[in-house]
């Protein structure tokens, strides 16, 4: 009896052994693979795609306008002047009439300039003979070289001097030098006109001219030939041609002058109009799109999530301009695949599963104003 309490304490002592020491063998005995000494990471279930639709999108060139103000000038204008002294014998033509090249605006009495010119002539005639003969007498040994010479100046004087004459007759009848209109008034009849005085302003207004000024960052996209569409105050709306670009700014207000040629046969267009000019310029390259296409990202910016690789991505874009059908974007890559339906669930790195559609129809648009 007393030999079972230390077998007892033996079978014990067995069994804790064998759980703590020898745990793996007696599980492997019983039937129980043993547990993995380091348990392997659980591997992340797979990203579920998400659903969108998307439009392939390829930048195309987009014509832009530089916009300017500025108003109509004649394309000619002169102030017929007189070039002697003498007094107004015609007519005054008003202001307003149309005058054609070499029509008479002031005619100047001639006074004592006739007789001038009779008494020209006759000096002529004089120093004609007096030559032919001199020359004669020199030929036959009768007269020195010094006086034939002399009566040679003399031919010569009177030459000028009937030049003279006639020249001045010449500046009594003042005519328009181009085809044009009366500015204002010319000279009144019997008022004294001396050297520089004004007879009349005649001034062309076909083709008119359209004058504004560009900025210094805008000068260099505009080239001479260039297409101009302008709008008058009225709403008239003209097309000409860029003319004229100054090389040189205005000293205050760092601006280049520029000027534009428009047809005017009706002479409808008058000076001095305010006109807004759209100069064509050299265009960019732009994507075409849904105006819902337009997202955020965390940070503000303005922009459209592409599907790229298979993933969402989002791309910084450029606003041009809008039209009724959709909007104008620049600073994009050529070509890429916009979301355009669930842009604004997915983030940047989103499994996608696109659906392309078609892209839609882009209107030639209007240059900007």
């Amino acid at each position: 009896m007393k030999f079972v309490p230390l077998v007892n304490a033996v079978l014990v002592s067995a069994t804790l052994y064998a759980l703590v020491f020898e745990r793996d063998r007696l599980m492997g005995f019983v039937g129980s693979p043993p547990p993995p000494e380091t348990a392997a990471p659980a591997e992340a279930p797979p990203q579920q795609a998400v659903a969108v639709q998307a439009v392939h999108s390829v930048a195309r060139p987009v014509d832009q306008a530089v916009l300017t103000r500025g108003q109509t000038e004649a394309a000619r204008r002169v102030e017929v002047r007189s070039e002697t002294s003498a007094r107004v014998i015609s007519d005054p033509l008003r202001r307003g009439a149309e005058v054609r090249a070499g029509d008479v605006l002031c005619q100047l009495d001639p006074g004592t300039r006739l007789a001038a010119l009779a008494e020209a002539r006759a000096k002529l005639t004089e120093a004609q003979l007096n030559a032919t003969a001199a020359e004669k007498l020199q030929a036959g040994g009768y007269r020195s070289e010094s006086a034939a010479a002399a009566a040679t100046a003399s031919l010569q004087e009177a030459q000028a001097g009937l030049e003279a004459a006639t020249r001045e007759i010449g500046r009594l009848t003042i005519t328009a030098p181009f085809d044009g209109i009366l500015e204002d008034d010319s000279a009144e009849l019997g008022s004294l006109l001396s050297a520089g005085s004004l007879c009349a302003t005649v001034i062309a207004l076909n083709p008119i001219r359209l004058v504004g000024f560009v900025a210094e960052t805008e000068i260099d996209r505009i080239a001479p030939g260039a297409t101009v569409a302008a709008r008058l105050a009225t709403g008239r709306e003209v097309t000409g041609q860029v003319t004229y670009l100054s090389r040189s700014a205005d000293a205050t207000t760092r601006t280049f002058r520029i000027e534009a040629a428009v047809d005017n046969p009706d002479r409808t267009i008058r000076e001095g109009q305010t006109v807004e000019m759209r100069i064509m310029a050299e265009g960019t390259q732009a994507h075409f799109l849904p105006a819902s296409a337009l997202t955020l990202n965390d940070a503000g910016d303005l922009g459209l999530r592409v599907a790229q690789d298979g993933v969402a991505r989002f791309l910084p874009a450029t606003f041009l301009r809008d039209t009724p059908e959709g909007v104008w974007l620049t600073g994009l890559p050529e070509a890429i695949d916009v979301i355009v339906v669930g842009q604004d669930y997915v983030t940047d790195g989103t499994a996608l599963a696109v659906t392309l559609r078609d892209t839609p129809p882009a209107t030639t648009p209007e240059p900007q104003r």
